[in-house]
């Protein structure tokens, strides 16, 4: 069964086109990964899907839907004390969930009380990104939509983001929309690929998807694919894109 159902979107921003008649499908369990160049509509595209910009066409989510944002990046006072114990337990009094489901979403995404009671504008970026996910799961959601979830992470940090955002999906059986730079996640994690630069410029699974064509056509220049383990899936590649 379908969660999501996209069909004929477009988004204009200050008269600007900035998505063009895009068109696809989420399954439940999906994982879904989203590529393009800067520009091209990716963050424009997620906030459509969460009603957030205006847009033409249909986005029709299950009625059985609940969505986890993970936003690209949130800007932090560094002189705000607020804490993600605050942003968790406003986001628990607004949906009316219980606050016992904290400490078991702490632990899931290694979120320490040190951590939890230190000001966001403090966090070094894996922190706040770990935070910025267990923030999203408040509520239980079936679905996560994550804009670049280690755009902020240094590199050493960005493997263990990726690790974890594997297991949370695969332990709750979560679908998601993730735009990603990294096509050595897009390999080894994702069912689908959608290729977007405004308009779609490929749909499928990543290894039949992704072909130098398709990739050269996509950022305007060869990018080099080579397989790596036994499995034949991983790229180790990163487009330089976001």
């Amino acid at each position: 069964m379908n969660l999501l159902s996209v069909k004929h979107l477009s988004v204009r921003l200050e008269d600007r086109s900035v998505v063009e008649d895009l068109s696809f499908e989420l399954a439940g369990g999906e994982r879904l990964s989203v590529l393009g160049p800067n520009g091209a509509g990716k963050t424009v595209l997620l906030k459509a899907l969460l009603n957030l910009l205006p847009y033409k066409g249909e986005v029709a989510w299950a009625p059985h839907v609940r969505i986890g944002y993970v936003p690209q990046k949130i800007d932090a006072d560094t002189h705000l004390p607020l804490t993600f114990t605050d942003l968790f337990r406003a986001k628990c009094t607004t949906l009316k969930v219980s606050l016992s489901e904290l400490d078991e979403i702490a632990n899931n995404v290694g979120l320490t009380k040190r951590i939890l009671q230190t000001p966001v504008g403090h966090l070094s970026g894996g922190q706040f990104q770990r935070g910025l996910i267990g923030f999203s799961l408040i509520g239980s959601p079936n679905v996560l939509l994550m804009d670049e979830p280690t755009a902020s992470v240094d590199e050493p940090g960005e493997e263990h983001i990726y690790e974890l955002i594997n297991r949370l999906q695969t332990e709750h059986n979560l679908a998601s929309i993730m735009v990603s730079h990294d096509l050595s996640f897009v390999f080894r994690y994702a069912t689908n690929v959608l290729c977007l630069n405004r308009q779609k410029v490929c749909f499928g699974s990543p290894m039949e998807a992704l072909s130098p064509d398709v990739l050269a056509k996509l950022y305007g220049e060869s990018v080099g694919l080579y397989h790596h383990d036994h499995h034949d899936r991983l790229a180790r590649n990163k487009t330089g894109a976001v």
